[in-house]
């Protein structure tokens, strides 16, 4: 294995640094602040083909490879974690239309995916179902060539726009895992609303919302797969999606380290630049060596899910949990390094260190990484 970037993905790594550092990073704050969803932007990184990462290029997309998205959300979560995890679940909704829908479904709805026209959402979690998501509740009931579905999903991040476009897990059987269909749900839908846009502590720049369905009729050709499907679609898609939030979570990391480092040139006590003092290199040290470590593993297990390894679950759930820990955890000791300067909103790391904190969280909490890793060594 080369733990080097080939030409190309060193190309594709800077690109999407230069799209942060010119379109995203200068707004970072004023967009966490206002609680303003930059599409206009997000439709900028659509042109540059960031909407369709690793959609197929015979389907409108760019293409590339699990571990190019990687090195593409970790680069643009260096301006704004949050923008950059959004866009990542717009690339998993994408992707599950390219790996599960039909000819017609993708022919329909990967075209306006890939400009970001319409906006998409993955709708899984529950008000009563979270890390159990086997136990949802949200119903979907065949009336004929319809599905008419009934329920709530929580916590579904870009939701509430009026194009929007959301891939819903719903039961249409027995209960458990076998009775999940997957639906794609339209924005417009009538029977379709939405919460209030949640407060939270981070993810400030993209919307919240509870999706509330009463009634809402959904063709039956709006189902990815055959009935019985939508569990494993769902986790399939999670897979990809733990890598993504972790490098988003290593770019965090990553931006908090710069800004310290650049902090602690210019800052001094007792007579010497705060970088100048052993104990402090030390820390400093200390972040960049784990920074380095988790995006090695998280780009092992890219590669595993590149090459559909029988490992890559796993490795996936492993690298979800380093990188997400880690990258909260240099953006916290980067915090601790500007000191006072590091609690105001001004320098950035406190936002850094909110938004990061609920990657620990999503995509299946690190106690549910655990629980994979753990099961697959005892189940052995």
């Amino acid at each position: 294995m080369l733990f080097t970037l080939d030409p190309e993905q060193i190309a594709i790594a800077d690109m999407a640094r230069e799209f942060s550092d010119a379109r995203i990073a200068p707004h970072a704050l004023e967009w966490d602040e206002k609680r303003r969803f930059p599409v206009d932007v997000l439709r900028a990184a659509a042109g540059l083909g960031m909407a369709g990462i690793y959609t197929r290029e015979e389907h409108g997309g760019s293409g590339l490879s699990r571990l190019d998205a990687a090195l593409i959300f970790e680069a643009l979560a260096t301006g704004c974690p949050c923008v950059s995890a959004y866009l990542s679940i717009h690339n998993m909704c994408a992707w599950m239309i390219d790996a599960y829908g039909d000819d017609a479904q993708r022919a329909k709805w990967l075209p306006p995916l890939m400009r970001m026209d319409v906006l998409s959402s993955y709708c899984l979690t529950e008000p009563g179902s979270g890390s159990d998501a086997a136990a949802l509740s949200t119903r979907a009931r065949r009336e004929g060539d319809v599905y008419v579905l009934d329920g709530q999903k929580q916590f579904i991040s870009g939701a509430g726009n009026a194009d929007d476009f959301y891939i819903v897990m719903a039961r249409t059987g027995e209960a458990g895992s076998r009775g999940i269909s997957c639906l794609v749900v339209e924005g417009g839908t009538k029977g379709l609303s939405f919460g209030a846009n949640e407060r939270k502590m981070g993810w400030n720049a993209q919307p919240t919302r509870a999706v509330i369905f009463a009634g809402a009729r959904v063709p039956v050709a709006n189902r990815l797969g055959a009935e019985g499907d939508g569990f494993r679609i769902a986790m399939s898609g999670l897979d990809g999606g733990r890598l993504n939030i972790g490098a988003c979570s290593l770019g965090g990391g990553q931006a908090a380290l710069d800004k310290a480092l650049a902090y602690m040139r210019d800052r001094k006590a007792f007579g010497k630049r705060l970088d100048e003092f052993q104990a402090l290199q030390f820390r400093l040290a200390d972040m960049a060596t784990e920074l380095e470590c988790a995006r090695t593993f998280l780009w092992r297990a890219a590669a595993s899910l590149d090459a559909k390894a029988p490992d890559a679950t796993r490795l996936c759930a492993m690298a979800k949990r380093v990188a997400t820990d880690t990258g909260f955890k240099v953006a916290n000791d980067a915090l601790q390094l500007l000191g006072g300067y590091g609690y105001l909103a001004d320098y950035g790391v406190e936002k850094i260190v909110r938004d990061l904190r609920v990657h620990q969280i999503l995509e299946g909490t690190n106690e549910i990484m655990r629980l994979i890793v753990a099961r697959g060594l005892v189940e052995r």
